[in-house]
């Protein structure tokens, strides 16, 4: 028998024997250099620009926030040179206004994304894309002269219709003072379902673009997949693209609360401001912290644009956290979403 021959491989010839790795990483060109540090600009002066306007604020209401202090947050009346300031008030209206343009904006975004996207044929559906998308373009102001001169007086009515069957509900009944129920058609105007309603179609264009691009994603083998079984189509919409675009729904949502909050000459035009909390949404009198601003920043002395300036600040840091949380969760739904 003939002796085995064991060769020896040492770590070194192992070394040496195994193919060299060839690195992927590639030179940038100039190019993308130019495209890198333009992108990285662009982002870093945005942030920088969100910092500053922040830093703005925060100076130039540093002098009120100190003299009324956390009572600037439950105060309702707002008479800075006395003393006695706050933004409980105009905080509930920009809040209240905000709400009620939701209640109407949100079944109208939902129900012409999903018409955009699963009902009409592509060139019906291209056009109503871009009439959708031109509501955005439409100025403020113009949303506010058609709700003083047209919607208002129309709509009227319908509060004092609300009011008279749904009174029993607190937000519903308009009373005065005493608690004894009106009827005047003067006690209806210039209150914040008006505003609401006319704030809902400025914030409907964004959050309609929102959903409609969320819906648009669905992949198109569930939904051939939901059909092949027998699915209706509201049943294919129902299971799959409406899970689908939860996030774009939710997303969308909230960044047209965001510019609801935000609104100003429309609302400006519309109600009658007051400085104490109205809780009956169809009554005369509301406010907003924009629109307080616009009203008061012209008369107002040093020490009172320190006080709007501080208000502002609150709806600047309000807005900027619901925008934060909406683009979250927009970006989150753009990965896919469970659909079953």
């Amino acid at each position: 028998m003939s002796d085995a021959v064991t060769e020896v491989v040492t770590p070194a010839d192992r070394t040496a024997s195994a193919p060299l790795l060839r690195s992927l990483r590639s030179a940038p060109v100039f190019s993308d250099r130019v495209f890198r540090t333009v992108c990285i600009a662009a982002g870093g002066a945005t942030v920088a620009i969100m910092l500053a306007v922040g830093v703005f604020l925060t100076l130039r209401g540093g002098q009120a926030l100190s003299v009324a202090g956390f009572s600037f947050l439950w105060t309702q009346a707002w008479s800075p040179e006395t003393g006695d300031f706050g933004i409980a008030a105009v905080l509930f209206g920009t809040i209240t206004i905000a709400l009620v343009a939701l209640t109407f904006s949100f079944p109208l975004a939902l129900g012409t994304a999903l018409l955009i996207s699963e009902v009409l044929p592509d060139g019906i559906k291209r056009a109503m894309t871009t009439i959708v998308d031109l509501m955005a373009a439409v100025p403020s102001v113009v949303f506010g002269l058609w709700g003083v001169q047209f919607l208002q007086e129309n709509v009227i009515p319908v509060s004092r219709w609300i009011s008279t069957y749904f009174g029993w509900i607190p937000v519903f009944a308009v009373t005065d003072a005493e608690g004894d129920r009106l009827t005047d058609a003067s006690a209806f105007t210039s209150s914040a379902f008006i505003a609401g309603m006319v704030v809902a179609l400025m914030v409907l264009p964004t959050q309609t673009s929102i959903m409609r691009e969320a819906f648009s994603q669905a992949p198109i083998g569930e939904r051939e997949g939901a059909l092949a079984l027998g699915s209706t189509r509201w049943g294919m919409i129902r299971t799959v693209v409406l899970p689908f675009g939860k996030g774009g729904i939710i997303g969308g949502t909230m960044l047209g609360l965001g510019r609801a909050l935000g609104e100003t000459i429309a609302v400006y035009m519309i109600i009658s401001p007051i400085f104490t909390i109205n809780t009956e949404v169809l009554r005369t009198g509301s406010n907003s912290v924009s629109a307080l601003i616009a009203l008061r920043y012209g008369e107002a002395s040093e020490f009172g644009l320190s006080a709007l300036m501080a208000a502002g600040l609150v709806l600047f840091l309000i807005t900027l956290a619901v925008n934060f949380t909406a683009s979250s969760i927009v970006a989150r739904s753009r990965s896919g979403a469970e659909s079953t």
